[in-house]
């Protein structure tokens, strides 16, 4: 064989291996259970299980439907982000969610604020992305210079980043998130940077080591938050602002939300509840606020639009240091025909099934509970339902028109049964 016949045989084999290797990176999973990095779009069919070996990307201009009781199983070692740049529709049902998650042996209580894989993270190029029925668990792995989110300037685009389990980041884009779980995530549950949103029926539990908010919102926003459960977020369940200078300026409508003991694991004057900053516009009305750290707070420095309307929120507080942190002051809001109390225990918002007394830094969220209102709660017919909301006409995504759910008469998620 001479060198020239040689040099051909090496040349096909490099050939032959580069587009192997392209094959098992850039996969379109079908109808079948599979194993995916790399490129992915179509159907992941009804009931299969989609192993993630590393890092996946949705083309821009392509789009990614997960059916009914998929689960999507992510490689602890890879640690593998999600990102989209296409569109993303995640669509369980009641009886069968889509789980984003990882092997059962390791949903324990050592790994219980995750860290075993990245997060959703939507591009700018990302239009549409709805998550209904789903379940993202035991995610928010720390960035590095590796990361692929880092190498195409995602996100915050730095190593050392703890990222959220949803980012999403095209004011033009429309984002439904609804019926589902967010649980078990370092930092962040959701760190949106723009779009037109609508968060309802959500749980948010067990989430932030030493920060991270449920659901924090920034410029570029117009958002209905409605009906959401939010228990033990390491800081806030909402953090509502207009930093990043992006057009539309934030206008978040917060109603009809129910929050429980969310704050006290974070040692700082940062907030715990809802904490409002930079020239936010926000409604918030009908919420319920028990045994959470602080009462709707501001930032001194940098406050909301003067435009915000607060109304028709209910504060309870097991305790007097509680009680204490809900009462007006230069940084707690206090809001018109709110029902607030100085004195430990009143206004017990009666919840079926929620031992008030459970300790504050509690992480651990029991599935048994159940915040709805027994007859003589305090917050029974006490919500208003004459205010505007964003999509009440509802917003069109991928031919489904989601509608904001209506306000309801009562105060927090969750009427009588």
């Amino acid at each position: 064989m001479n060198l020239k016949q040689t040099f051909t045989i090496l040349l096909l084999s490099a050939i032959a291996f580069t587009g192997c290797k392209k094959a098992n990176l850039d996969v379109d999973t079908s109808s079948a259970n599979g194993s995916a990095s790399g490129e992915v779009s179509g159907v992941w069919a009804k009931g299969s299980t989609q192993i993630i070996k590393g890092d996946v990307i949705i083309p821009a201009g392509k789009s990614l439907t997960i059916e009914e009781g998929v689960t999507v199983l992510m490689d602890i070692l890879a640690k593998p982000e999600f990102i989209v740049k296409g569109n993303l529709y995640s669509m369980g049902t009641a009886e069968n969610p889509v789980k984003f998650t990882v092997s059962e042996q390791y949903r324990t209580d050592a790994k219980k604020f995750g860290k075993m894989w990245g997060g959703i993270l939507a591009a700018p190029s990302c239009a549409e992305l709805v998550l209904d029925h789903t379940i993202l668990e035991y995610g928010g792995s720390t960035t590095s210079d590796a990361s692929t989110s880092v190498k195409q300037g995602l996100y915050k685009a730095v190593a050392g980043e703890n990222l959220p389990a949803l980012w999403f980041s095209n004011v033009n884009g429309k984002l439904i998130v609804i019926n589902s779980i967010v649980r078990n995530f370092q930092e962040d549950c959701t760190y949106i940077e723009g779009g037109n949103i609508i968060f309802a029926n959500n749980t948010f539990y067990t989430t932030g080591v030493t920060g991270g908010e449920a659901m924090n919102f920034k410029s570029g926003c117009l958002a209905d938050v409605a009906f959401n459960l939010v228990y033990s977020a390491n800081t806030n369940a909402l953090k509502l602002s207009n930093s990043g200078d992006r057009n539309p300026q934030a206008y978040i409508i917060a109603y009809n939300n129910t929050m429980v003991n969310t704050g006290w694991r974070r040692p700082s004057a940062k907030g715990g509840s809802i904490w409002l900053e930079n020239n936010v516009h926000a409604d918030i009305h009908n919420n319920l606020f028990a045994n959470t750290r602080f009462g709707i707070k501001r930032d001194t420095k940098s406050t909301e639009d003067k435009r915000t309307v607060i109304s028709n929120n209910l504060y309870y507080g097991y305790d007097q240091t509680t009680v204490n942190q809900f009462q007006p002051s230069k940084d707690i809001i206090g809001g018109t025909d709110d029902i607030l109390s100085k004195t430990a225990g009143d206004n017990d918002p009666k919840f079926v099934n929620y031992p008030e007394s459970t300790p504050v830094l509690n992480a651990v969220f029991d599935i048994n509970w159940d915040f709805h209102l027994k007859a003589g709660s305090p917050a029974l017919n006490k919500g208003i339902t004459n205010f505007t909301r964003h999509h009440a006409n509802g917003i069109t995504v991928n031919g489904v028109v989601y509608t904001s759910p209506a306000p309801a008469t009562y105060i927090g998620a969750f009427g009588t049964k």
